[in-house]
């Protein structure tokens, strides 16, 4: 009995969608994790708001505003104070330019 070359790539076929629909699966699962595990999803804030607050005495404020919104945006959460505070905020810190240094104020 020959096998066709139909029939090989329906088999083919088939085991493609089911590989694929795990990944779905496994991916969705790792996804939501974190949350099941006590954690809340990242809440949306007043960037704005925060922002205005972070920059309120830096020389350039405008400039400052504008790199706070990105990086607020991206992060969810601005350090509390007008500088410092990183740790508040690790991901505010982590963000850099291409030449390395601190993206957010």
């Amino acid at each position: 009995m020959a096998i066709s070359k139909t029939s090989v790539a329906c088999f083919l076929l088939v085991v493609s969608v089911l590989l694929v629909q795990q990944l779905v699966e496994a991916d969705d699962r790792k996804a939501t994790e974190g949350y099941a595990r006590g954690s809340s999803p990242p809440q949306k804030i007043d960037c704005g708001g925060a922002c205005t607050a972070r920059c309120q005495l830096s020389s350039r404020p405008r400039l400052c505003k504008r790199a706070c919104g990105t990086c607020c945006s991206r992060c969810s959460c601005v350090p509390p104070g007008t500088s410092g505070n990183y740790d508040a905020c690790p991901c505010y810190a982590s963000l850099t330019t291409h030449g390395g240094r601190r993206k957010c104020p």
